[in-house]
């Protein structure tokens, strides 16, 4: 787990979950993409966590169409920098997922640490997973920034199932205390909330916090592996993560 940390200033942020965008793969959905990519180009306030899969990477020891993509890995690559590289700025983290771990895995090559060092974003480059800590906003009280904490995780497993799944997005907070945890590869955008009693050793109390959780989408249209193997299409709403400056609270849109 990397740390990684950002002071965005005193003004509200709002977080977009890139993951899954599969450039590659016959069935990516391009507008998908370049609209994901217009908001944060646009947007003062708007920025995006890389969080695995953006390409597809298929190898032929691997599931997927090596024959059918649009173009090999190191097109994808050389894609990738060019769509990235506009907002290179505003990428506050990046990991790997499961598809790129293909390459690194067949020939110990890391896709997404070379795209971080042509983009001159390697320091927000995690091989695992990053708790990113994001100063922001102001405690009027204190008078200093409210630090957030955001578990990000490109994940694994969850099963077919929409329950499976969710169920394996609320593991997560067993790992680490964090504000908002983001996790990505089941390609099923969903967002929940809980509580609990953090201890104040200190002052020998409690007080009652909110853990936001935060599964994001794939660009993927229905078609190839998916269609053969029976997959459900995927949603491609992406969420956006909301940090407030005038007080410490995370929400979500969907």
């Amino acid at each position: 787990m990397k740390p990684i940390t950002h002071e965005l200033g005193n003004r509200d942020i709002d977080i977009i979950p890139f993951a899954d965008f599969h450039l590659g793969d016959l069935h990516a959905d391009w507008q998908v993409i370049k609209d994901l990519i217009e908001r944060v180009k646009t947007e003062p306030n708007t920025y995006c966590i890389l969080d695995g899969d953006m390409m597809d990477c298929a190898v032929k020891q691997s599931i997927g169409d090596i024959y059918g993509a649009t173009f090999q890995p190191m097109e994808q690559l050389k894609q990738c920098v060019k769509i990235f590289e506009p907002i290179k700025d505003k990428i506050l983290a990046v990991l790997p997922g499961n598809h790129e771990h293909r390459i690194y895995k067949q020939d110990g090559i890391d896709m997404t640490e070379l795209m971080c060092h042509q983009l001159g974003i390697v320091d927000r480059y995690s091989p695992t997973t990053a708790l990113v800590f994001i100063s922001s906003g102001e405690d009027s009280h204190r008078r200093r920034p409210w630090c957030y904490t955001l578990y990000v995780t490109h994940g694994s497993g969850g099963g077919r199932k929409e329950g499976g799944k969710i169920n394996r997005l609320a593991d997560y907070a067993t790992i680490v205390d964090a504000d908002c945890y983001i996790c990505a590869h089941t390609h099923l955008p969903a967002v929940f909330k809980t509580c609990y009693y953090r201890v104040s050793y200190q002052n020998r109390s409690t007080s009652k916090v909110e853990k936001v959780f935060v599964n994001t989408a794939s660009s993927l249209d229905c078609g190839g592996y998916g269609d053969t193997q029976g997959f459900k299409p995927a949603s491609n709403s992406y969420p956006t993560i909301h940090l407030r400056a005038n007080k410490k609270r995370v929400t979500v849109t969907l």
